[in-house]
């Protein structure tokens, strides 16, 4: 069974649509999907909806990516098997699409400061019915002849302690398990691999993630080197986690792919290990 329990559509910065990703899960033999956008659900629901119509078989599993702040790192969780519908949940969510808005204005004010207008409304545009982000930005400063390529932008301005570089007020991370656990879902700490941190950092994160009441962590990436792997096989063994995996997938690439690559070792415990995978609506029970 292939099981890809993270990546994104256009409802946040992937570039295909909710009925697109499917169609891609599809092709690549995926069996297990979680749609796991940032700080918003909205495509969960036109993803099952087109999986049952087409009688698609491929679970998708209600998830998200919340953004959250820690000792002055951008960290992230994702939560699956959410409720989708909460109301409670999405009211939440809507104080995090908030802030994305805010932090958008403040990049693009910077930027107008540094002798490039009218980024808002370009990025706006790109976004479209998305929520916009620093993907959005970044992409709209190529679209000016500003930059080469997205890659530049963050290196030169979007990046930490860059020229534009603004510190969002995300939530905490206990908060963020707070918001999964109370609509129903289990929190993943996301790609900890990727985060420019010592390991001695990473030990801390991990530690202070499990003992917040955290359920799993990514464990591995399409190009994860094998000592990383081992690495964090270790770590989330040392702090009684379980085991995740997610491509992180955000468009087709050579690099990064559905359901590429994402093995776990007999020997760790899956988050989806009590999970009933045999529905027939294209949903996770």
């Amino acid at each position: 069974m292939k099981i890809d329990l993270h990546c994104h559509s256009t409802c946040s910065d992937g570039a295909l649509t909710p009925v697109e990703l499917v169609q891609r899960a599809q092709q690549m033999q995926v069996d297990v999907l979680a749609i796991t956008d940032h700080d918003t659900v909205t495509g969960i629901a036109a993803a099952r909806d087109y999986v049952k119509s087409s009688n698609i078989k491929l679970n998708v599993i209600a998830g998200i990516e919340l953004s959250t702040s820690w000792h002055g790192f951008d960290i992230h969780v994702v939560g699956l098997r959410v409720n989708n519908d909460d109301p409670v949940f999405l009211d939440r969510l809507e104080g995090q699409l908030a802030e994305r808005d805010k932090r958008a204005e403040r990049i693009c004010d910077k930027l107008a400061k540094c002798g490039h207008q009218g980024i808002y409304d370009i990025a706006l545009d790109i976004a479209g019915d998305a929520q916009i982000s620093r993907n959005h930005i970044a992409k709209a400063l190529v679209q000016k002849s500003i930059c080469t390529h997205p890659q530049q932008a963050f290196s030169k301005y979007l990046g930490k302690n860059k020229k534009a570089h603004v510190s969002p007020k995300w939530i905490s991370i206990q908060e963020a398990i707070k918001w999964i656990h109370e609509s129903g879902g289990q929190a993943v700490l996301a790609h900890p691999g990727h985060y420019d941190m010592t390991t001695k950092w990473l030990r801390r994160l991990v530690a202070e993630f499990a003992e917040a009441g955290g359920d799993a962590m990514e464990i591995t990436h399409p190009n994860m080197a094998a000592d990383k792997k081992k690495l964090l096989q270790q770590i989330m063994a040392e702090n009684a986690l379980l085991a995740s995996v997610g491509s992180d997938f955000h468009f087709p690439s050579r690099f990064t792919e559905l359901g590429r690559r994402l093995n776990i070792p007999l020997e760790c415990k899956p988050v989806w290990h009590n999970w009933n995978l045999a529905t027939s609506d294209g949903a996770i029970q």
